[in-house]
């Protein structure tokens, strides 16, 4: 196996792979699905190269509600399946493949109606538990109202009768992603960000077989052959099946969530708080030990698939949900973030509005030699990889491997040994809860320059040296990938990371090439785009907001990759 570790050189080493072999797979797409194809097919013995127009995770990946769940909300759709599905997968998560990235999370379920309701409630969880909710994580427990207001003080008297406490699961959905694309690479995987997909390669037989592409850091181009190609590009595979076949597709119909991260001190609770709305379910999720994860919401986006943007309704929405049921109203003043993201639903007949879409995933073969994989949710990515890597397996006509998947532990899972020296034990310890056994990869930078053993300023709570390690590990090439997707501080901070943005700049651009000029920009860079997302949140409305959004950007919104 190869090393696993992400970087600038194992990039340009990766591409170099691409311009000189045939690989059995190529996979365009670096979401969660897309890391989760690569490395199904890589443990199967395939030769793979996968490449991504952006960072890993740049997209959906990063934007979910941070959960690995069963899917409690589709009992009362009577998606039985998917509800079974969910709960097999959380198991294996928690349990063998992530126990470094998956850990356990208590919700609160306040019980609004006298009579009925807890009955209802109670069957419901009941069939959860016993479909697998209940294998690995404690069974539901009905809370009288006395008891649901000890565990939670934040909650008015007045806005429930009663509660259920029940248990699902958390994880930092781009760090997830992250390393499960380092465990294809350890697999043997070439893997390539900054790569856009610019067409398709037709053999002699007019089979795909591998596709043009671009080098957006160079602008240089190179052709990948591959025996097949697999797409998951999530909210982009409508333009990438028109690329393949030169004629519209509606296959999604996507729908955009935005969360809003506020300070734990906003609320007095000790346990999650999962509520009832008219159309979904709004969550409060603990994020971490100083924060909040509020949402979300799920309506119809019409605009830009590339940069779904929050305007002013939807954090009011979701700040007046939540404060309904509080004795203190969150306000603007407690936010530290927010994030907008689009569902990739699959679009069907005669469907209302996007909440009752299935979260089903469909595979869809436009032409020989190319299969696209489309829906699905985060928890379920190690099915949905396993069903497209079988669809390519049966198209190649050769004895592949049955998927070993679900035996396959990430990176990191098995626990590190190195000792923090130099390193504050409150600081180490959030360390090695973000990852795992690779912690002692961050330690080890932090030994090797004390400068790296401090933290961030205007970033409490992260190590200098995890900003380090994000590029010569995990494969972030800028300020963005760094501080919105390995580390988190563009949510955590009040200030969406600018002030720690001039922090981490010197120290990360010795490993990425920059000059003192270059990490400037990057810099400026950087500032812009959370400027470009505040204005789109003081904006009215979807396209208000877009277009607050692009006034800000300018030319390098104009300069944004296309599909």
């Amino acid at each position: 196996m190869s090393d696993s570790a992400l970087s600038a050189p194992a990039r340009t080493a990766a591409l170099a792979q691409m311009r000189k072999r045939t690989f059995d797979l190529l996979v365009v797409g670096g979401g969660i699905t897309g890391c989760g194809v690569a490395l199904d097919a890589a443990a199967r013995g395939l030769s793979v190269a996968l490449v991504e127009r952006r960072d890993v995770a740049h997209g959906t990946s990063s934007r979910s509600s941070k959960l690995i769940h069963g899917g409690l909300r589709y009992l009362e759709l009577l998606d039985f399946g998917l509800v079974r599905e969910g709960l097999r997968e959380r198991r294996l998560l928690l349990t063998t493949l992530a126990p470094h990235l998956v850990r356990p999370v208590p919700f609160l379920f306040p019980l609004t109606r006298r009579g009925w309701e807890r009955p209802y409630m109670a069957a419901g969880l009941l069939l959860y538990d016993t479909m697998g909710g209940a294998r690995h994580l404690p069974r539901a427990r009905h809370l009288s109202k006395a008891a649901a207001l000890r565990s939670a003080p934040a909650l008015r008297p007045d806005a429930l009768v009663g509660a259920v406490r029940f248990h699902d699961a958390q994880e930092d959905d781009a760090l997830f992603a992250c390393y499960v694309a380092r465990t294809a690479a350890r697999h043997g995987a070439q893997i390539a960000t900054r790569v856009r997909a610019t067409g398709f390669v037709t053999g002699e037989d007019g089979r795909v077989a591998g596709a043009e592409l671009r080098d957006e850091l160079t602008g240089g181009t190179l052709r990948v052959r591959a025996r097949h190609v697999i797409a998951a590009v999530g909210v982009g595979t409508d333009a990438l099946l028109e690329l393949a076949t030169g004629r519209p597709h509606h296959v999604l119909r996507p729908s955009k969530g935005v969360h809003v991260i506020v300070r734990r001190s906003a609320i007095a609770m000790r346990t999650g708080l999962f509520m009832r709305t008219e159309k979904s379910i709004f969550h409060a999720i603990p994020w971490g030990t100083r924060h909040w994860l509020l949402g979300d919401t799920d309506t119809e986006w019409d605009g830009d698939r590339d940069a779904p943007v929050a305007n002013r309704s939807d954090v009011e929405y979701i700040l007046a949900r939540v404060s309904s049921v509080l004795t203190r109203p969150v306000t603007a003043g407690d936010i530290t973030g927010v994030f907008a993201g689009l569902r990739p639903l699959v679009a069907a007949e005669g469907a209302g509005d996007t909440t009752r879409l299935s979260r089903q995933h469909r595979l869809l073969c436009p032409r020989p030699g190319l299969t696209a994989i489309a829906g699905g949710k985060y928890t379920t990515y190690r099915v949905m990889a396993r069903d497209a890597v079988d669809a390519a397996a049966r198209d190649l006509g050769v004895d592949v491997p049955k998927s070993s998947s679900e035996r396959v532990r990430l990176v990191g899972a098995d626990p590190g040994g190195r000792a923090a020296d130099g390193v504050d034990p409150a600081l180490a310890e959030l360390v090695r809860l973000r990852h795992g056994g690779c912690a002692d990869e961050v330690f080890a930078l932090a030994a090797a320059d004390p400068a790296l053993a401090a933290p961030i300023d205007a970033a409490t709570g992260h190590l200098a040296a995890e900003a380090v390690h994000a590029c010569t590990h995990q494969g972030a090439l800028d300020l963005d990938d760094i501080l919105s997707r390995r580390m988190r501080i563009a949510i955590e901070m009040a200030d969406r990371g600018r002030t720690a943005a001039a922090a981490v700049a010197p120290l990360v651009a010795p490993h990425l090439g920059w000059d003192p000029d270059r990490a400037a920009a990057e810099v400026a860079g950087y500032v812009r785009l959370r400027d470009a997302e505040a204005a789109a949140e003081g904006a009215v409305d979807d396209r208000a907001a877009a277009a607050a959004y692009r006034a800000v950007l300018g030319d390098s919104y104009a300069r944004a990759p296309g599909p």
